[in-house]
């Protein structure tokens, strides 16, 4: 009984130590976006722009896995938060804070904003190139 305990412990603790997963790096030194994965219908957001619909589609696979809650701890001790990857430095000019950061809405609406930055490119995300939309609108 007390093995098995002390198995539910251990796997408790590691997953708090990835947020449940929105974090796999397992760098996050908090929760920002909660501990539970999110999977919207990444089609349904992407359309909601004009930008290059199979770009968008990459972009999210490889920037979040299409989890809204995913977050990433940067080297620089930024985050990277929501579907596409927002990193903190954006979030003051899109009026995202800690709070609502994994806010799809909130979240288009400053990727949208990133992307009019890069001149209507997806240059800013820097897993472009994998998907092949580095300078593709």
């Amino acid at each position: 009984m007390k093995t098995l305990i002390f198995l539910i412990a251990l796997l408790s603790l590691a997953s708090s130590d990835t947020c449940g997963g929105n974090c796999p790096s397992n760098t996050c030194p908090k929760c920002i976006c909660g501990t539970k994965p999110i999977y919207p219908d990444v089609n349904y957001w992407c359309s909601k722009y004009t930008w290059n619909q199979t770009c968008c589609k990459c972009i999210i696979g490889k920037e979040s896995s299409g989890n809204k809650n995913a977050m990433n701890y940067n080297t620089d001790q930024s985050f990277d938060a929501g579907l596409w990857q927002i990193n903190a430095f954006n979030w003051a000019y899109c009026g995202i804070t800690e709070d609502n950061v994994s806010n799809l809405q909130k979240n288009l609406d400053c990727a949208i904003q990133v992307y009019k930055w890069g001149s209507n490119t997806w240059k800013f995300w820097t897993t472009a190139h994998l998907c092949g939309c580095e300078n593709s609108s």
